[in-house]
């Protein structure tokens, strides 16, 4: 594992203070450190609605997007168990647990997934979404790595709380009805971008958000005005994209932009 930028993702999730704080951007650093750091080939993040009902705010690749959305659908999986009962839930082999979830299982495999690792997003008894790990083989999670998964999830749960206090928001549920509302605008400017480009839609994604860095703009907003013609989006470089590194850290040396996950080094 990357210690360096392990190091730096727990304070890219602890800096919930800088002007113009982007709730989604903040859940996407999550789902991408996640599959940087961890042996996942995705990762995928829910949170719940002011009903109590779960939505998808962020997710590492189109493949988990999808495979969520469909979890929510079809009100089955090991995400929903996880959030409802706040306890970590792991399924090693998933054609092994056919049977407990007869549509989520085949239709993992069919997005390329083998094993999933549901860990809750909670603070004591309050639990408000579940970060999703997804591989590509079957086999089990290494512990230690299940450790860190959950150490990440809990400060970005600690940390959107804790904004939400300081920063005297009346309820969380407020906090995260704007994010759900921002997931909306920023799926219709994927769509958009990937049509009048030919991207597929994590290359969309993943162009709008380092734009929005580049402009110092929150990645909703740029959105917002991109739906609605008020910006272009000109001279876009699509060429790429890279994953985008820690916030004032260059990419590492060497590391090329991911298919799934990126290959560890040797020794780590």
């Amino acid at each position: 594992m990357d210690g360096q930028l392990l190091s730096d993702t727990f304070v890219e999730l602890t800096d919930t203070m800088v002007a113009g704080f982007d709730v989604i951007d903040f859940m996407h650093i999550l789902t991408d450190r996640s599959v940087q750091l961890l042996d996942v080939s995705a990762a995928g993040l829910l949170l719940a609605d002011p009903r109590g009902e779960l939505r998808v705010v962020a997710a590492s690749s189109e493949a988990a997007r999808l495979l969520e959305l469909f979890q929510l659908q079809n009100d089955e999986g090991p995400c929903l168990e996880c959030f409802r009962s706040g306890q970590p839930v792991q399924a090693a082999d998933l054609t092994a647990v056919a049977l407990r979830w007869p549509r989520f299982a085949p239709a993992a495999g069919q997005a390329g997934f083998a094993a999933v690792q549901a860990l809750p997003m909670r603070l004591r008894e309050q639990v408000i979404g579940a970060l999703n790990l997804f591989r590509s083989g079957p086999g089990a999670f290494d512990p230690a790595e299940v450790r860190v998964g959950q150490a990440l999830a809990d400060v970005a749960t600690i940390s959107l709380l804790q904004e939400r206090n300081m920063r005297h928001s009346d309820t969380l549920n407020e906090q995260l009805q704007t994010a759900l509302n921002s997931r909306v605008i920023i799926e219709q400017a994927k769509g958009k971008l990937a049509e009048r480009l030919g991207l597929d839609m994590d290359e969309a994604f993943n162009l709008l958000r380092e734009s929005a860095r580049t402009s110092n703009r929150r990645l909703s907003d740029l959105a917002q005005a991109f739906v609605n013609g008020t910006d272009a989006l000109a001279g876009l470089n699509v060429s790429r994209p890279q994953p985008l590194p820690p916030a004032g850290r260059p990419s590492p040396a060497g590391r090329p932009p991911p298919a799934g996950r990126p290959p560890r080094r040797p020794g780590s």
